[in-house]
């Protein structure tokens, strides 16, 4: 089951709170257009009639905004309003329109934005380097697609090339809608209407390898495990210490070729270049995704040893794709890492995660026990699990209300995603404490039908 849209009367309440209460200072921005209003039912009126009725009205019970503009960890809406951005999906570990990757697509854009597939194009082969300077050893080759969906195709699809047609993903597990994708993101709200999917797909318990090592036995030699180091969408759950070498290990005494879905989780997003890094593990493929755009121009990458990357290697029309790798995304991941390197992202990440993390805990600790059941993380990737879905609901929409945005998990209906960037500034940092401190009581008075304090 999903996180459903924000009831209507959650929407009234969360409006009601931001037009009854000023913006604070650090959240203002410039006056909205005279015109931003009747721009704003344009936008919804184009959602209806050409995009879909269900966005249109979760847009409007959001409060009908549309942004418009962004910078840093800020995101500017058209009715002159900005919101602290500690959400994103993972996307922005550099926060929006980085200054080094926005100069970099720029140049691009003025001189060779998208290529002739005929001849080699230099801006990718740098952005592979650069990116396999920092995986995991051995993991040299670089396939670049346009979404993290598509890394999980090219990782089936170059499993299947060598004969590991049994796949074993996990429960909870997320890599994406595509069919192939989908097939092994184990919720049945997204598969069920697109059945039959890909056969012999197995579904394991997270964190735990004898339930594992019991699939493996079955298959082995044919099979292909994949699996997340922190699962994002399952709700920041977080194995024990140990896990993925276990499942390194079982791969490899079953023969089975074990792929690691870091899109989310990597590129610093948990203080870490990659979750994999904590325990030394080395997958035969690795994903990459979300942050290697650096928040400009879509990108994700399928990376593998040379081994693994063999078919694809010796036949380079054995899985194409006409804007993978394409001049202008390769331009933003390469200026991505470079930043990163510059900045010491990862190290900062991991840093202020731990501040973060255990504010954010203070925070909720006198609703533990009551409508807050945990907060777990690592590094920028923290999950707080409420008793009641509704509760997520309820905050997401007070959160919005005081000018922060964050996220749901799709597979996990009752935990809050934060997911903010690196580039967070202190008063940013207690902007952000504050206001999920109002937001959490006000939701809990609500729910508790106590008046609002």
């Amino acid at each position: 089951m999903t996180v459903s849209p924000p009831s209507a009367e959650a929407g009234r309440t969360a409006r009601t709170a931001r037009t009854a209460r000023a913006a604070p200072d650090a959240q203002a921005s410039e006056p909205a257009e005279p015109s931003a209003a009747a721009d704003r039912a344009d936008v919804v009126d184009l959602y209806l009639k050409h995009i879909g009725s269900g966005r249109a009205v979760m847009g409007r019970v959001m409060g009908g905004m549309a942004e418009v503009r962004s910078e840093g960890p800020w995101i500017h809406a058209d009715d002159g309003r900005r919101f602290l951005d500690f959400g994103g999906y993972g996307v922005f570990i550099l926060g929006h329109r980085h200054p080094a990757v926005v100069e970099a697509v720029h140049r691009q854009i003025d001189t060779h934005p998208l290529a002739s597939r005929v001849f080699l194009e230099p801006v990718a082969a740098r952005a592979a380097q650069a990116l396999a300077a920092h995986t995991p050893p051995g993991v040299d080759y670089v396939h670049f697609v346009n979404s993290g969906a598509e890394a999980t195709e090219a990782a089936l699809k170059l499993a299947r090339a060598h004969g590991r047609t049994s796949v074993i993903t996990t429960r909870r597990g997320f890599h994406g809608k595509t069919l192939g994708a989908l097939s092994v993101t184990a919720n049945a709200t997204y598969q069920t209407p697109f059945q039959p999917l890909l056969p012999d797909v197995t579904q394991v318990d997270y964190d735990d390898p004898a339930d594992l090592e019991q699939a493996l036995a079955a298959r082995r030699d044919r099979a292909c495990v994949i699996v997340e180091p922190v699962q994002g969408e399952g709700g920041v759950r977080i194995p024990r210490r140990g896990y993925l070498r276990q499942v390194r290990a079982l791969c490899s005494a079953y023969g089975a070729l074990l792929v690691v879905d870091e899109i989310q989780t990597g590129m610093g997003r948990l203080g870490t270049w990659w979750g994999v890094d904590v325990e030394g593990v080395c997958p035969d493929v690795l994903l990459a995704g979300k942050g290697l755009s650096g928040g400009v121009v879509p990108i994700a990458a399928m990376a593998a040893t040379a081994e693994a990357y063999g078919p694809f290697s010796r036949d380079p029309y054995l899985h194409t794709s006409t804007f993978g790798a394409s001049p202008i995304a390769c331009a933003a991941a390469l200026a991505t890492v470079r930043a990163m390197e510059a900045e010491n992202t990862v190290a900062r990440s991991a840093a202020l995660g731990l501040r973060l993390l255990a504010a954010v805990r203070e925070v909720c600790a006198p609703y533990e026990g009551g409508p807050v059941r945990e907060v777990r993380g690592r590094g920028l990737l923290i999950g707080i699990e409420f008793a009641e879905e509704q509760a997520v609901g309820e905050l997401l929409l007070e959160l919005i209300a005081r000018g922060v945005l964050v996220n749901h998990s799709l597979n996990s209906t009752r935990v809050l995603r934060l997911t903010p960037p690196a580039v967070v500034a202190d008063a940013e940092l207690d902007l952000f404490l504050t206001t999920l401190a109002e937001a959490l009581r006000s939701t809990a008075d609500r729910m508790s039908d106590r008046p609002t304090r």
